[in-house]
């Protein structure tokens, strides 16, 4: 009896020992077995166990690191990105104009706004602000906690004269929506599995004009008739009954019991939850 839990006690030390061999990176919705070679500002450089090839990741996406010593060393380039788990988590969206800060991040989709004043005495910064709340509410649609600016153009107030029209203060902005994270597109598979027929219960919609994100409670059949993955977003053609203008739905988020999907259609962005159970 003693000799067979001596045995098991030490099948397990040696078990944990052959399991700190190696360096382990979490990064994203992977984790990597490897040995760390260096960690630069940008990124960390490892190599895989029996191999001499040098390879990275950016230190962005990159929660920690258990080195085989048993230390633990955590990024804050990551954990200082925000959980976007649905559209009216906006606020946690992050708007940056260093491109530095968006390096190895993933591309989720490409966003924009503008705002206008409604008349030559509007002030100018609440119409920039605006423009940065829709911009945030459209990013957030697509499940990104990030957005890289690449443009913005603010022009202020002009008081018309006897010969000219005024026009009112007005921001436009472009971008790009990224996140540290990406759906688990296997997770999804095994969340829906053989289903197919679904209910969409809320729809958010937001236009180049709108003033803010509006939405609906509905009740429309999501028939799912493909679920694949590109450049690891996840993406499901699917009929949204009574919607005609778009197939292909962009995975934002999912939890055990509903997903919300994103698209876009003449410049209005769209945001469909669906329940699962």
């Amino acid at each position: 009896m003693l000799k067979s839990l001596a045995l098991t006690i030490s099948l397990t030390a040696l078990s944990s020992i052959s399991k700190a061999q190696v360096d382990t990176i979490f990064s994203n919705n992977t984790k990597i077995a490897c040995t760390v070679k260096e960690i630069t500002p940008d990124a960390v450089k490892y190599s895989y166990p029996g191999e001499d090839l040098l390879n990275s990741v950016y230190k962005g996406t990159i929660q920690k690191i258990v080195f085989k010593s048993g230390r633990v060393q955590t990024f804050a380039e990551a954990t200082s990105y925000k959980t976007v788990s649905g559209v009216m988590d906006y606020d946690k969206v992050t708007i940056t104009v260093v491109e530095s800060e968006v390096k190895g991040l993933y591309k989720l989709t490409d966003v924009s706004s503008k705002a206008k004043g409604t008349t030559v005495f509007s002030n100018q910064e609440r119409v920039k602000d605006r423009a940065y709340h829709k911009m945030k509410i459209q990013a957030a649609m697509f499940g990104a906690n990030i957005v890289y600016l690449t443009n913005q153009r603010t022009e202020g107030n002009k008081y018309g004269g006897y010969w000219q029209s005024g026009s009112t203060a007005e921001t436009n902005l472009t971008g790009v929506g990224y996140s540290n994270i990406l759906p688990d597109y296997e997770k999804f598979k095994q969340l829906i599995g053989t289903k197919t027929d679904f209910v969409a219960t809320k729809k958010f919609e937001l236009g180049a004009s709108d003033t803010d994100v509006s939405q609906d409670i509905i009740d429309k059949p999501f028939t799912i008739s493909n679920v694949n993955i590109e450049s690891g977003i996840v993406l499901i053609t699917a009929q949204l009954k009574g919607e005609n203008n778009n197939s292909i739905f962009q995975l934002a988020n999912f939890t055990d019991n509903s997903f919300s999907v994103a698209y876009k259609h003449k410049g209005t962005a769209y945001n469909i939850e669906v329940k699962v159970k």
